[in-house]
């Protein structure tokens, strides 16, 4: 069982990563793709991030009539900040029979030399990579743990949306309907 994780902050999901996930799990030969909801990415502020539990359950909102997407709360009971190596151990740990894919973006893989244990995460895993506009990938090209998708290129940014719902904007079709439907009844990112 083949099993991609796509980590995030999902700060909130929107259509780019669900197009991302949705593809994944379709095209690429992955069984199913687990949505990472990560309580703090070590690399970025934590000023902004809305409450976990809501950003939680925005991907499950977003993904309950896509069977192939699962969401993950496994960081909610990990050590803060998060790593990836370190889930990816826990999980290992926990679901010895599934084999674990971690999916990123490109901008993320051009700064993979800055995450914890970047070595030992491409000895023992596999990474599936999707577009990001400008990032500076060729160091990657012909690595053997490193497989590049074409999956469709999404130039849509959780900080979009939360910059265009502060400034009152409509942002019907970037969210879906339930998502934003919770976003206004909590009033979030005003």
């Amino acid at each position: 069982m083949k099993t991609g994780l796509f980590f995030g902050s999902f700060n909130p999901i929107h259509i780019g990563h669900l197009v991302i996930a949705n593809y994944m799990a379709t095209f690429s030969g992955l069984n199913e793709v687990w949505l990472v909801v990560s309580p703090q990415n070590p690399l970025k502020q934590k000023s902004g991030l809305a409450n976990m539990y809501d950003r939680l359950e925005m991907a499950k909102l977003a993904t309950e009539n896509a069977p192939q997407i699962k969401v993950s709360d496994i960081e909610f009971k990990l050590p803060q900040p998060s790593y990836t190596i370190d889930t990816l151990t826990y999980l290992h740990e926990r679901y010895p029979e599934k084999e674990f894919v971690l999916i990123m973006g490109a901008d993320n893989l051009s700064s993979l030399k800055k995450w914890k244990n970047f070595e030992i995460l491409l000895k023992d895993y596999h990474i599936y990579v999707y577009p990001r506009p400008g990032a500076e990938v060729s160091e990657w090209r012909n690595h053997p743990s490193i497989t590049f998708t074409d999956t469709p290129e999404m130039e849509i940014s959780s900080t979009f949306i939360r910059k265009a719902l502060k400034d009152k904007k409509n942002i019907q079709f970037f969210v879906p309907d339930n998502v934003l439907e919770f976003i206004e009844q909590k009033n979030m990112y005003r």
